[in-house]
């Protein structure tokens, strides 16, 4: 924490990058390049591209592997993240948040452009406006639920990760929230040079094979 000026400002950059890279990954899919160039990607009931995916969110929690739902689940892990950094310095809450929304986007943008095929750069800009608006919304919809109790986070994340559907199995809406409140206590237990340690070193173990404390937030789940 001892650095200052430019030097910290590269420093920020980087451990946000890295993290963003790890975080956007537990919802990662993928589009068959086959089904793409001949026009047959299957889609959902609203429409949207549905790829290849594996892991905790599509065999456990039931979603489905899109664009949406890597969104969703990508920015409930930025929360977790940002929920946590409020509580520390003003100036470390304010760079490492930005740097972080912009590595997410620019990262969304990507998946448009390599999944998707959506070279029009006025309909990227699009979605990513519509990405953005749902990202202030989630932030205000989950500290409302954290705030006024489990009923009201289970909705949140019924209406963000399920979108509102009905017949979602309730077990799983349970097993998420569960999961955002171990997240949160766990980062509640560390002081903020620790948490933000924490942060710096995540992607770069995850490259060395190395342990971090802040890794059992994502294998809570």
């Amino acid at each position: 924490m001892g650095r200052s000026g430019t030097g910290q400002q590269y420093a920020v950059y980087g451990a946000t990058e890295r993290l963003v890279e790890v975080l956007c990954k537990q919802a990662a899919y993928r589009i068959d390049p086959v089904l793409r160039k001949a026009g047959t990607v299957p889609e959902t009931e609203e429409g949207e591209q549905l790829g290849e995916g594996e892991g905790i969110w599509f065999e456990k929690f039931g979603l489905q592997p899109t664009f949406s739902a890597w969104a969703q689940v990508s920015m409930l892990h930025l929360y977790l993240v940002v929920a946590r950094l409020r509580g520390c310095d003003p100036e470390v809450f304010k760079s490492w948040e930005a740097q972080l929304a912009d590595h997410f986007f620019h990262k969304a943008e990507a998946r448009m452009g390599v999944e998707h095929e959506i070279t029009s750069g006025m309909m990227r800009q699009r979605y990513l406006k519509d990405l953005f608006v749902q990202w202030r919304g989630l932030i205000m919809a989950y500290d409302e639920g954290v705030a006024k109790g489990d009923a009201v986070l289970a909705s949140a994340v019924w209406r963000n990760l399920y979108k509102g559907r009905e017949n979602v199995d309730v077990t799983m809406v349970a097993g998420i929230v569960n999961f955002i409140r171990k997240a949160l206590a766990l980062q509640d237990n560390m002081d903020d040079d620790q948490f933000v340690a924490a942060l710096e070193r995540i992607g770069v173990a995850e490259r060395s094979g190395e342990t971090v404390m802040y890794q059992d937030i994502l294998d809570m789940a």
